[in-house]
């Protein structure tokens, strides 16, 4: 049995990578976990970060970006086009960059306390 370097969830989090060598990829694509580490052959199969990360996105991400909507409607009153040209890009980057983010944090956690099965 080998002995992995303890990864930290953040770190794992904001790179993207196997939350027990750090070296392989997290996702297939933008947010599809991968059954496989490339690096250490771990089974990501088990690990399911539910609907958690998307529960948050929808209420923090929402929270912000009405906020800011509503500030830059009254403070400059823009027309309806450029709200869109603004919020719709805006939006979508930020919750696939929040949901990436998450997705990855809750998994790394799930392996550290060991809530799913993982081979070793």
């Amino acid at each position: 049995m080998s002995t992995w370097p303890r990864q930290s969830p953040i770190d794992v989090a904001l790179r993207g990578v196997c939350p027990r060598c750090g070296q392989g990829r997290l996702f297939r694509g933008l947010l599809t976990v991968v059954d496989r580490c490339s690096a250490c052959d771990l089974d990501l199969r088990g690990n399911d970060a539910g609907d958690g990360p998307a529960v948050f996105v929808i209420l923090g991400l929402g929270a912000i970006v009405m906020g800011l909507v509503f500030w830059v409607e009254f403070r400059f009153e823009p027309p309806w086009w450029l709200h869109a040209m603004i919020w719709l890009p805006l939006t979508f980057g930020g919750a696939v960059w929040l949901l990436r983010l998450l997705k990855a944090w809750l998994i790394a956690q799930q392996y550290i306390h060991r809530s799913t099965e993982l081979e070793e």
